[in-house]
């Protein structure tokens, strides 16, 4: 009697086991489709998300580049830990405030690209000899404000990714959510980090190309190509990283303003939206130019 009772019990315990292990699968599956979904929904954000962060995490001394994109790197994440579970209980218990996020977000943006639109226009670019000496001068300070600026502006880029993210599985369990937008979360960051630690190492690659085939043939004509495309890519990034801040600011507010979605139904949306954020920036300028002179007093 105890005999069949034990192989009994052990038949239960293994049916059990088993039947966890096809829950879990069937939970993964659902998890990648979602994923993958949610990926494509997400992917003409992170385009922008590279865009602006390769163009934030160059400009440094060449042994300086890796550990500020680590620190960035490491803020990013640190984002989305806060985001990802902030997200999913506004979500499930007061989702309006979502909406007024992502506008204070794209606010913040669109002051961003204005900002830079403006540096470039009426602010004289200083001379070689006078960078250099200011560098060796503030040179932490410098790094220091350009990592929290670009984690800060990774932050709200990472609201929408994750908002977008939650978007595509509302639908879905709760276990679905949470997995999906994390899987989503981990992408963005290895994904954008990962090739913009490619592009801001271009050069040093191509001089150890050039070192190797001791300048001579195929891979010392690479070489000496990737270091002359660095800095092309770093100016190109500077104005494809300007626009998409406005482009990502001035989506923001058509998706979550209900008037502007409605305004100009015949313009094309990407003149619409980069229309937007001018506005949303040259609006958000003087108030952030204010608060910032506020809070420099108040430190003084």
């Amino acid at each position: 009697m105890n005999f069949y009772f034990a192989a009994y019990k052990r038949n239960n315990m293994a049916s059990g086991f088993f039947a966890i292990l096809d829950d879990i699968g069937a939970l993964m599956d659902d998890v990648a489709v979602a994923s993958k979904l949610a990926t494509r929904k997400t992917a003409g954000i992170l385009g922008d998300d590279l865009a602006v962060n390769a163009e934030k995490a160059t400009g440094f001394l060449a042994s300086r580049e890796l550990p500020v994109l680590w620190a960035i790197t490491k803020g990013s994440f640190l984002n989305k830990l806060i985001i990802v579970p902030i997200a999913l209980l506004l979500n499930a218990f007061f989702p309006v405030v979502i909406k007024f996020i992502l506008i204070l977000g794209g606010f913040y943006l669109a002051f961003e690209g204005v900002e830079k639109i403006i540096e470039f226009l009426f602010h004289r670019a200083k001379s070689a000899p006078e960078v250099v000496a200011e560098a060796k001068q503030d040179d932490g300070q410098a790094e220091n404000a350009k990592i929290k600026s670009a984690i800060m502006t990774d932050f709200i880029l990472s609201v929408e990714i994750v908002i977008i993210a939650l978007g595509t599985v509302l639908n879905q369990a709760i276990t679905v959510q949470i997995l999906t937008v994390s899987v989503v979360a981990i992408i963005a960051t290895i994904g954008v980090y990962g090739l913009v630690a490619l592009i801001v190492r271009m050069d040093d690659f191509g001089h150890k190309l050039i070192t190797r085939s001791k300048d001579k043939g195929f891979y010392a004509a690479l070489g000496h190509f990737l270091v002359k495309l660095l800095p092309i890519i770093i100016k190109v990034l500077a104005v494809v990283g300007t626009i998409a801040l406005l482009l990502v600011a001035g989506g923001i507010f058509v998706h979550n303003i209900e008037y502007l979605h409605h305004i100009f139904p015949n313009v094309l949306s990407i003149i619409k939206e980069l229309a937007f954020g001018l506005v949303g920036g040259l609006i958000a300028l003087p108030i952030m130019m204010g608060g910032k002179k506020i809070l420099s007093l108040v430190k003084k």
